[in-house]
């Protein structure tokens, strides 16, 4: 009898300190992205929030041929457009840090000017 009780105190300790470890992740609302088309980006300045990505649409032109610098990855980072068997996914701008940053994207095809643009981060509110 005394094993069934410390087995079910055991049960629930782990329950609660799981539902408790889970729920922060639950109240985070989830933040949409910001797409933008990459000929609307030069000179932009483009606010985002910790988290949130700027989605960039390539228009014709193929999503993995833009590369990127950016002047403070402590800021942002650049995500690569790429194809697979099931799904195209666009290049990106990752929110990773509150301030701003430099953004120069330039494409692999050449001829075209590159792309320099601002990226603004804020904290992300709850």
């Amino acid at each position: 009898m005394r094993s069934v009780r410390v087995f079910s105190a055991l049960v629930a300790v782990t329950a609660a300190l799981a539902l408790t470890a889970c729920t922060p992740a639950m109240n985070q609302p989830v933040i949409a992205p910001v797409t933008m088309s990459a000929n609307d980006l030069q000179g932009q300045t483009v606010d985002l929030v910790v988290g949130q990505v700027l989605n960039i649409d390539t228009g014709s032109l193929p999503v993995d041929s833009y590369t990127a610098e950016i002047e403070d990855e402590s800021v942002a980072t650049f995500s690569q457009g790429r194809e697979d068997d099931t799904a195209t996914f666009n290049p990106g701008v990752n929110a990773v840090g509150v301030g701003s940053t430099g953004v120069v994207m330039t494409n692999e095809d050449g001829g075209i000017q590159p792309l320099e643009f601002t990226v603004v981060v804020a904290e992300r509110t709850p």
